[in-house]
């Protein structure tokens, strides 16, 4: 079993800046993919972005140029750098990881607050 753990959300102004981490601990076999999305009242859950365990990234169109995402193979921990942030932004955010054991297993954290005023 894989926990997730995600800290840095919070209230902040149009155009700031916030920093997402998420902490895996556990069991882990090996960590490939991870990420991050969100899901906002009313809407149904989207990716933000994803990373692989070497590097490639992924984003949706709507965060490109603006959130970066990162990861720490020895601490098991994925960021999320995001700035310029919008109102659209508000979301709660989930951070995501699949584990390559004798299955594919994909886990995720609880989810951390993002909100955004205007």
């Amino acid at each position: 079993q894989v926990q997730l753990v995600e800290s840095g959300g919070g209230l902040v102004q149009a155009g700031g800046s916030l920093r997402l981490s998420c902490a895996a601990s556990g069991s882990i076999f090996m960590l490939n993919g991870m990420g991050w999305y969100r899901q906002a009242p009313g809407k149904q859950r989207e990716l933000v972005a994803t990373i692989t365990k070497y590097g490639s990234t992924n984003y949706a169109s709507s965060v490109k140029g603006r959130f970066t995402i990162s990861r720490d193979n020895v601490k098991n921990t994925v960021y999320l750098q995001m700035n310029s942030l919008k109102p659209e932004d508000t979301a709660v955010y989930y951070c995501n990881a699949d584990d390559y054991g004798s299955a594919v297993i994909s886990y995720w954290g609880q989810g951390t607050q993002v909100t955004v005023s205007s």
